[in-house]
């Protein structure tokens, strides 16, 4: 085992309220569970993977469960994964064979049916509105016929992206340290939400197969308030399935 799997432990708020979390690192609720292993599934020995805003990868340097961290690490299981990002930081991503800085709305630097699965693990929030048809476009533009975009993203109209959007961007690095102490600055963007609702989706990948479902996780944005875990858990357990936090978005490019 590495160091950073040896140091791991679960948010302690989160072993209180989700107890099975003993049982190897994740809850029944967990997100990146239920992502992951859907990208698994739709990838094999010879993809090539884009990472698209793939930042400086985190959960790969930072302890997190081991189960997690096996799933979300593709490099070395596939042909390739290569990673874009606005920010510098994507260079030194460990889970890469490739990185690329991309200026925010510039085209993807890379030929047309280039890859076999583009994932975006909450990315979409933070597109501007200018440019959320242009991305969508390039998208589909380097994955071959046949393959998948994966993303997930939270949701415009849940209680999550409503709070949210109600924050100025400016003040977003303040408020979430204060939720959530371990959160580095430089892992914090600006929200746009131009790409965050099944409308939207259907509406930028028009011509292609487009499959979304809402996806309620633990309120992991609560921070270390076991008060603010339970009245998150309580909101959401009192809306209904169209309002879950979380969109889960998986898009076949078409044959044409």
């Amino acid at each position: 085992m590495t160091e950073t799997e040896h140091e791991f432990a679960p948010n302690p708020v989160l072993a209180r309220l989700y107890p099975e979390v003993a049982a190897g690192g994740f809850t029944r609720m967990d997100g990146s569970i239920d992502f992951y292993t859907r990208i698994n599934a739709l990838v094999g020995p010879d993809s090539r993977v884009l990472d698209f805003g793939a930042g400086r990868g985190w959960w790969a340097v930072e302890p997190i469960a081991p189960f997690q961290r096996q799933l979300r690490m593709l490099r070395g299981r596939v042909k390739e994964v290569v990673g874009t990002d606005v920010d510098p930081a994507v260079m030194t991503n460990p889970s890469l064979d490739e990185a690329r800085v991309v200026e925010l709305g510039a085209p993807l630097p890379f030929d047309d049916d280039s890859f076999d699965l583009v994932m975006a693990d909450f990315v979409l929030e933070h597109i501007n509105a200018e440019d959320a048809h242009d991305v969508a476009a390039d998208i589909m533009r380097v994955l071959r016929p046949g393959g998948w975009f994966a993303a997930r993203t939270p949701y415009r109209w849940s209680f999550v992206g409503i709070g949210a959007r109600l924050i100025p961007n400016r003040r977003h690095v303040k408020v979430l340290k204060r939720l959530q102490p371990d959160r580095l600055p430089e892992d914090v963007f600006p929200v746009r939400y131009q790409m965050n609702t099944r409308k939207d989706i259907n509406r930028y990948f028009v011509g292609h197969h487009v499959y979304v479902y809402g996806q309620v996780c633990e309120p992991q944005y609560a921070g270390r308030s076991v008060l603010a875990w339970r009245i998150a858990a309580f909101i959401e357990r009192l809306l209904p399935y169209r309002l879950s936090a979380t969109l889960m978005v998986f898009v076949q490019k078409g044959d044409a």
